[in-house]
């Protein structure tokens, strides 16, 4: 059913309906033949024509038209008209699943509509999903295969390193059956976890594994050695994993978004840690005690004699360093002062921001237009900027849309844009570059701006604006808000470090205002009710019916012609019934009207051509060919006075707001703004109050963060809480190891200088120290102390069975286990090389992690070769002073206790 058969069941309606009309739903719509037809019942100004001042049947003007449901709505698709659809998955729903599923459903869609339309895919935000998961996995292999490469390199056998090597898959293979149990997902978050687990994972084994090739190298037996160095490392082996899973608890009960983002990346990490001190301690054992093999006698190739002299060179350097640095403790210890206050001053220096900005390879804008756009207007706006976008050489896909009615996003004053770029390999620039270079031909477009930012993967805060941050002023008055706002957001648009600023207020609009006149309404009987419902009938797109056919339905939308809604002067000739009762649908649901009520007579209703007939009662369809009486009910058709709108009204034009915003019972306004390339989210924070201090503001108008910005605010405001945190955990579960409080201060000293390292590489590298930079930071808690604990326990052995001194005991303890804490730290190092290098997809969002951890290994294996020496024994001479200290008040206390005996 077409146009003409649309036009054909009004026609006929209006030839055998009384008085002219047609019944659609349960209320008739009368179409006049003249002026003084105005006076009949019922009386719809939406479906009246004027010609030379005098109503006209709809049919005889055309104006029954083929079209839209709703008319003030456009899409774009590459610049063709287009209907966009957006498809969100459910809460857990496993996403790639959920495209595939669509795609999958594509052929049958496309099958039941015309051929002269097209269905495409105009994003798909799986593939950089799929490509960023296959990035990481790629790094999780790069990682175990260089920390393969180390172990292989000190060891230079492959006997050796295979017992490593079933360590790390054994782990990873475990922890994704735990994974599964628990119902965790192969995400960004779960494989970086993964990724940074592989230097973890090798480090009982290595301790394990080196410890007793030592002591086959002694002399022992496989089976003796495996037994003598599992027993004297089991201990070193087990502070380790508790101390480093103690860094993660605080991560675990932490709450807001920072906690339930990184809640499965703990307990992945966590899950790995368990796993792989139950591997170390039985199958590498097992495994050591069947493979290794003495290598006293053996012939070594030119490699191997190479490396050995190479570690012999570099364990000569450290001995002797290490005997210097004994010899002047002070020194070191000064070293390790400044390191302490370096960590406070770089903290305070360091730019921070909220998570890093990838490139996805996908761009979405928001079109803000002056606010006395009209849709029309707005039409040729939004086609200009898909244009823009499109030609750019970078942009593969670009789709947009304005309308759907009321204000803010999806008014006729907005419209969205969404872009998705050529692969990386092909546009060789990246997104924000993209959109830098976009700013200057958009600018070109009068009378509208299109923001574009970059989509990410981490996504926060719930507020939508034209930008990825936002600024909220609120104000005891309208009026004092609307005089500052736009001085600050002028002030801000001058800044450098700050891009796309833009506010959200909307204070001067064209608008005709209608105030009532109550008196008159109710003299004449007129409710407020009946003023919205004519005047929405009019303006608002009302569906008043659904025209039924075989394969397809078509919704009868009527409201004024075009022409007369464009003009203000239409609202002097509209005309209200005083007795064609109240329909239900209303402007704010666009209901179809309901059944009218009326005090009225009622009478038959009239047929309605048609070509298909629906069975109300099983609401089928069937084709017939013949006309079917509706069942609705008819409303009066006798004379009754309409009563002009002009009389229980008056207009007023000027400038008013589309709409005002209240947050905690005050006016606001939310300013909006993207940062520049190489700008961080605190530059911005003090460029904000540095502005608003210049103007002045008035102590009525308070500002502060919202959305995503607001959420960086509070994860600066935890770090310094979180990091104590994990410090307290740590210092609390060495002490119950150790059953001592001076140990675990030593163990805690080589803290600092991998907090110096991690800052001081995020900031040589340009990269800003936010909530992925703070994750590494505790990752480097958690894993640099494990040098200062191998130390120690051997230190410790050392005094109680050989009665060694202290001196001496630590001083044999550092040379011993260089090779074991080279290994583990070289582990590490190369297993974060992959993160900080950045491969493929959304790589930006790991390379905070690897940076940092890669920076504070470096610094921290430098500095606590030589501090946790100095500290321990510095430790453990308080240690011996506080015990001479208790023995001489027990012996005073006795002393005194006898003389008074005696």
């Amino acid at each position: 059913m077409g146009l003409e058969d649309v036009r054909a069941a009004l026609s006929s309606a209006n030839a055998h309906s009384p008085k002219g009309g047609i019944d659609v739903g349960n209320q008739r719509y009368q179409i006049y033949a003249n002026d003084q037809a105005r006076k009949a019942a019922d009386y719809r100004p939406l479906v009246v024509a004027y010609r030379n001042g005098a109503a006209v049947r709809l049919t005889d003007v055309g104006d029954v038209i083929d079209s839209v449901e709703n008319v003030r709505t456009l899409g774009l698709s590459n610049g063709k008209p287009a209907v966009v659809m957006i498809v969100y998955r459910q809460p857990g729903a496993n996403i790639i699943k959920m495209v595939d599923t669509v795609k999958g459903l594509m052929p049958q869609l496309k099958a039941s509509v015309s051929p002269a339309v097209d269905i495409t895919l105009a994003m798909d935000r799986s593939k950089t999903i799929r490509a960023s998961l296959h990035d990481v996995e790629i790094t999780l292999l790069i990682a175990v295969a260089l920390v393969i490469l180390v172990v292989f390199a000190f060891l230079r056998n492959a006997r050796a390193t295979l017992v490593p090597v079933v360590a790390v898959g054994v782990s990873l293979i475990a922890t994704f059956a735990v994974m599964y149990l628990l119902g965790y997902t192969l995400d960004i978050f779960s494989l970086m976890a993964l990724t940074v687990a592989t230097g973890f994972v090798v480090d009982d084994a290595i301790v394990v594994l080196e410890n007793i090739t030592r002591h086959m190298d002694a002399g022992l037996s496989r089976l003796e050695a495996t037994l003598v160095g599992t027993r004297e490392v089991g201990f070193t082996v087990l502070s380790m994993s508790v101390s480093l899973i103690a860094v993660f608890v605080p991560i675990l009960l932490m709450g807001g978004l920072v906690g339930r983002l990184f809640r499965e990346f703990a307990m992945t990490i966590t899950i790995a840690i368990v796993i792989s001190l139950v591997v170390s301690l039985t199958t590498t054992p097992m495994m050591c005690a069947v493979l290794l093999r003495k290598e006293e006698g053996r012939p070594h190739g030119r490699i191997y004699r190479i490396s050995e002299r190479i570690f012999e060179l570099m364990l000569n350097g450290y001995r002797a360093t290490l005997g210097l640095a004994l010899r002047h403790p002070l020194m070191v210890m000064l070293i390790l002062g400044s390191t302490l206050y370096l960590n406070f001053h770089l903290y305070k220096v360091v730019p921070k921001g909220f998570v890093p900005q990838q490139d996805t390879g996908l761009l979405v804008g928001s079109i803000q237009a002056d606010q006395s756009t009209s849709f029309q207007l707005m039409q040729q706006k939004l086609t200009q900027f898909i244009d823009i976008v499109k030609s750019d050489p970078a942009v593969d896909t670009a789709v947009g849309f304005t309308g759907g009615g009321g204000v803010g996003p999806g008014g006729t004053n907005t419209g969205t844009v969404f872009a998705s770029l050529k692969p990386m390999d092909e546009r060789r620039l990246r997104a924000d570059k993209v959109i830098e270079r976009l700013r200057e031909p958009l600018a070109s477009v009068a009378g509208a701006t299109l923001f574009l930012q970059s989509i990410g993967d981490l996504g926060a805060g719930g507020r939508s604006g034209n930008a990825a941050y936002q600024y909220t002023l609120k104000g005891s008055t309208f009026e004092e808000l609307n005089e500052w706002t736009p001085k600050l957001v002028a002030a801000l648009q001058k800044e450098p470090t700050l891009a796309d600023v833009n506010s959200d207020q909307q204070n001067k609009a064209l608008q005709a205002n209608l105030i009532i006149d109550r008196d008159a309404a109710s003299r004449l009987g007129i409710t407020v009710s009946q003023l919205d419902n004519t005047l929405y009938d009019a303006f608002g797109q009302r569906q008043v019916s659904t025209i039924f056919v075989a394969r397809n339905q078509y919704h009868v939308i009527m409201e004024v012609a075009p022409r007369f809604s464009q003009d203000p002067q239409t609202l002097k000739e509209v005309y209200i019934s005083t007795s064609g009762g109240s329909a239900s649908g209303t402007q704010s649901t666009n209901a179809v009207a309901g059944t009218v009520a009326s005090s009225s007579q009622k009478s038959s209703v009239s047929a309605v051509a048609a070509n298909v007939v629906r069975n109300q009662a099983t609401n089928s369809i069937g084709a017939t060919g013949k006309g079917v009486a509706s069942t609705g009910t008819a409303v009066s058709t006798s004379a009754e006075t309409m009563i002009p709108l002009s009389s229980v009204a008056r207009f007023e034009h000027g400038e008013t707001p589309l709409s005002v915003n209240h947050q905690d019972l005050l006016v606001s306004s939310t300013i909006s703004f993207n940062l520049p390339p190489g700008v961080s989210l605190s530059t911005a924070t003090t460029t904000i109050e540095n502005a608003m201090h210049a103007l002045g503001m008035p102590a009525g108008i308070s500002g502060g963060f919202a959305g995503s910005a607001k959420i960086f605010q509070q994860a600066l405001a935890n770090e310094l809480f979180l990091i104590l945190a994990a410090l307290a955990t740590i210092y609390i579960s060495l002490g119950m190891l150790y059953e001592s409080y001076i140990h675990p201060l030593t163990i805690l000293s080589t803290l600092p200088s991998a907090g110096v390292g991690a800052v001081a590489a995020l900031m040589l590298s340009h990269t800003d120290f936010d909530i992925i930079g703070m994750i590494g930071v505790i990752l480097l808690v958690g894993i640099v102390k494990k040098n200062a604990i191998m130390m120690i326990d051997f230190a410790l052995d050392a005094e109680r069975q050989r009665g060694l001194s202290s001196r001496d005991a630590i001083y044999e303890a550092c040379l011993m286990r260089f090779r074991p804490i080279m290994m583990t730290t070289l582990a590490a190092l190369f297993g974060a090389v992959p993160l900080m290098i950045g491969l493929g997809e959304g790589s930006e969002l790991r390379q905070p992690l690897g940076i940092a951890i890669f920076g504070g290994l470096i610094l921290s294996q430098i500095l606590t070769l030589y501090t946790t020496p100095v500290v321990y024994l510095y430790l453990d001479r308080a240690r011996l002073w506080t015990q001479r200290r208790r023995a001489a008040r027990r012996a005073r206390r006795a002393a005194a206790s006898s003389a008074a005996g005696r």
